[in-house]
């Protein structure tokens, strides 16, 4: 196991991550912990799956073993070849042209029979395969007893069982990769027997394959997928694809005859879902044969919290109480920290204004880069780091125990409802942490109309770049009232019920969206409720602060730049006796008090575009008249400021509650949702609607409650 220390990362390519070395794929079902061996054997901390914040494209890593370097490639999560999906067609893809020299197929020891599924179709498209037979330590605790022998026996490849969590088998699942890499042993097998005329029609399709391409490995998955009339496969042929995969020269008149026959035996019979009635038939006779035991104890124990999480009387208030603690944990834990951050930052920046002066700066340019990009960067960082560090860390383990895809059952009869994807819970949840990280995450989507509405309305949940203000208005206005532990947990509270505000107007622009120019019905998807597991702390903790923070935070950062240097021109520049600050807030301000703010407020959103984190101490330096950022140190100094000096109401801080909640996304995530969806149209929708619902909502309340009195 020395020699897998010996690790270093490789390019990316389409197909293949080198010239050189062995080309391993590694392919399972999600949630089977294939990541888990991923990053075991490459040493790399990259994570792929088919839940919020992780990619659908592959990771690509390596490792050496006896002196050979192997390659190892992460495809996405799938439980199919059928390639209905996404995941299931870059998977598919890779294992038919990319050629690989050996899959790796990681699979849930605890539900092996499902998994095997995965396993058959794969060895109908490559013979060099060897079986991860992961999770072996939960089969345990569940009772069952596997026979790994007779698994290999059954499936005539090698099965491996491991650990992957505590590193147990790593080392004979590498020894087993180096032997089939090196084709040191037969690898048959197992059968698939069709029922009735579609066992002979696939026959004969099987026999013109091996005619037409005699070394083709895939010849049996070519077969079933012409049998099923998959025009994908179709056009493989007439491309040349399968040619090339087989080594022969592409002959079009050849091809073509293949397609017409295979065609006119498919129509001829009922072969619709012959396939995987096969594999299912197949999976079953092996897993009974291998498997021992019962899963009953446990089994029972998952599903009678699973009454509980995903009922309909308890699973809603349930969610609304986890939201509410990560809400809490995330306030009340993210005050301390941030201070301290910032006091150490503006410590620095204290230092960076007496080298400017010492080494004799103008004043205009040490303003500028200290007083106003420096700052802006130091509040972006201080506002945004500690809550992401506790957020993130949070969400990921209640990933890790299994319950973000209860979440996702319980809303997704919703989403149905107004023409959404289930799947838009897993998104929107992303989008507490960072709405462009949310945008990223509608990769798990399938239908590209219901991603991009996704794409759309993931705006309307508040990230780390609205907190400070939303924090701040629930602090001075609710939480100021009560107490110091009641005060936090009824700030804790309405901060819930503007989440709440934000998911019914994403429920009313997802029907509007889905029965106008996004129309169409919403799709069905599989959603798989893991078991629970005990939470992999350290690599929790890797995975948030690292994959999710710093990459966050670092794009946050480049772009909000400019944010703290506008800010500072505003307030600097004069036009005759008054600063451009001042000119634009009086320009401003009869539209901000139409939908209950002031200039200021707007103004501070303006300048915020490259980064929300801005704005509340851009409202302070332009209400003092400040020539750079700053903040005030108490929520007795903050008051004061509002409501005394600058007419502050009740009416002003829900206004800007829901314009901070609902206004347009900040740049970093209209780059994302741009470099996602490839269009400027959407990106300029993704703008604007959200601004227009944003001044259509606040208009309504002030004039509401302007004329009510």
């Amino acid at each position: 196991m020395a020699e897998l220390l010996e690790r270093r990362v490789t390019a990316r390519s389409r197909f293949g991550v080198s010239e050189s070395g062995i080309v391993v794929a590694l392919a399972g079902n999600p949630n089977t912990g294939k990541s888990t061996v991923f990053n075991a054997l490459t040493g790399l901390r990259q994570h792929t799956g088919n839940w919020p914040g992780k990619t659908v494209t592959r990771a690509e890593g390596s490792f050496r073993f006896q002196h050979r370097k192997y390659n190892l490639v992460d495809l996405p999560g799938t439980y199919s070849l059928l390639a209905r999906t996404t995941d299931e067609e870059i998977a598919r893809d890779f294992l038919l042209f990319g050629k690989p020299d050996v899959v790796v197929v990681v699979v849930d020891a605890t539900c092996l029979e499902r998994n095997l599924n995965l396993v058959l179709q794969v060895l109908r498209v490559t013979p060099n395969v060897v079986v991860c037979l992961n999770l072996m330590d939960e089969a345990e605790r569940h009772g069952l007893k596997i026979d790994p022998r007779a698994l290999e026996q059954e499936l005539g490849v090698p099965v491996v069982p491991t650990v992957a969590t505590k590193r147990r088998g790593l080392e004979r699942l590498v020894a087993a990769i180096a032997r089939v890499a090196s084709r040191e042993r037969a690898t048959p097998h197992p059968a698939i027997t069709l029922e009735g005329e579609a066992h002979g029609a696939f026959e004969q399709i099987l026999r013109e394959v091996r005619v037409t391409y005699p070394s083709l490995d895939a010849a049996e998955w070519v077969a079933l997928r012409l049998l099923e009339r998959d025009e994908a496969m179709a056009q493989a042929i007439r491309s040349g694809h399968i040619a090339r995969l087989a080594g022969v020269s592409h002959d079009v008149d050849t091809a073509q005859r293949l397609l017409e026959h295979a065609a006119a035996l498919a129509s001829s019979v009922e072969a619709a879902d012959a396939t995987v009635r096969a594999i299912f038939r197949e999976a079953e006779r092996i897993a009974s044969r291998v498997v021992h035991g019962s899963t009953a104890p446990t089994r029972k124990a998952d599903h009678a919290l699973d009454k509980i999480l995903t009922s309909k009387l308890f699973g809603f208030p349930v969610m609304l109480a986890l939201l509410a603690a990560v809400f809490w944990l995330t306030i009340a834990g993210a005050n301390v920290p941030s201070s301290l951050l910032a006091h150490w930052l503006f410590m620095i920046e204290e230092r960076l204004l007496a080298l400017m002066n010492a080494i004799g700066s103008p004043s205009w340019l040490t303003g500028f880069l200290i007083e106003g990009v420096y700052r802006g960067l130091a509040w972006v960082i201080s506002v945004m780091l500690p809550p992401m560090a506790i957020f993130f860390p949070a969400f990921t383990l209640l990933e890790d125990l299994g319950y973000l895809p209860r979440a996702a059952f319980n809303l997704d009869r919703v989403f149905q409802k107004v023409g959404g994807h289930g799947k838009m819970a897993l998104t929107m949840a992303m989008g507490f942490g960072c709405n462009a990280a949310g945008v990223i995450s509608t990769r798990i989507i399938d239908s590209p109309r219901e991603r991009l509405i996704a794409i759309i309305t993931n705006n309307f949940m508040p990230c780390n770049g609205r907190w400070p203000t939303l924090i701040m208005l629930a602090t001075v206005f609710i939480a100021a009232a009560f107490p110091p532990v009641v005060g936090a947990l009824v700030g804790a509270g309405t901060l819930v019920g503007v989440v709440l505000i934000g998911f019914i107007v994403t429920l009313i622009v997802t029907y509007g969206l889905s029965r106008t120019a996004l129309k169409g019905a919403a799709s069905a998807f599989a959603l798989e409720l893991p078991p629970y597991r005990k939470p992999q702390v350290l690599r929790v903790l890797y995975t948030s602060l690292i994959d999710r923070t710093i990459f966050v935070l670092w794009r946050a950062v480049v772009i909000a730049a400019p944010a703290g240097g506008l800010a500072w021109i505003l307030g600097n520049v004069s036009v005759g006796d008054r600063t451009l600050m001042s000119a634009i807030v009086d320009f401003l301000d009869p539209l901000g008090r139409l939908i209950g703010l002031d200039g200021v407020i707007i103004l501070a959103y303006i300048v915020a575009i490259p980064a929300n984190e801005v704005v509340v101490p851009t409202m302070l330096m332009a209400y003092l008249n400040y020539n750079k950022l700053i903040d005030v140190e108490s929520t007795e100094q903050l008051k004061q400021l509002l409501i005394v000096d600058h007419g502050w109401t009740v009416l002003t801080a829900v206004c800007l509650m829901l314009f901070s909640l609902l206004h347009n996304p900040c740049s970093t995530t209209l780059w994302t949702i741009f470099k996602e969806t490839g269009s400027k149209k959407w990106t300029l929708v993704s703008a604007f609607l959200p601004l227009g619902i944003a001044f259509l909502v606040c208009f309504l309340v002030a004039q509401t409650v302007r004329l009510f009195g």
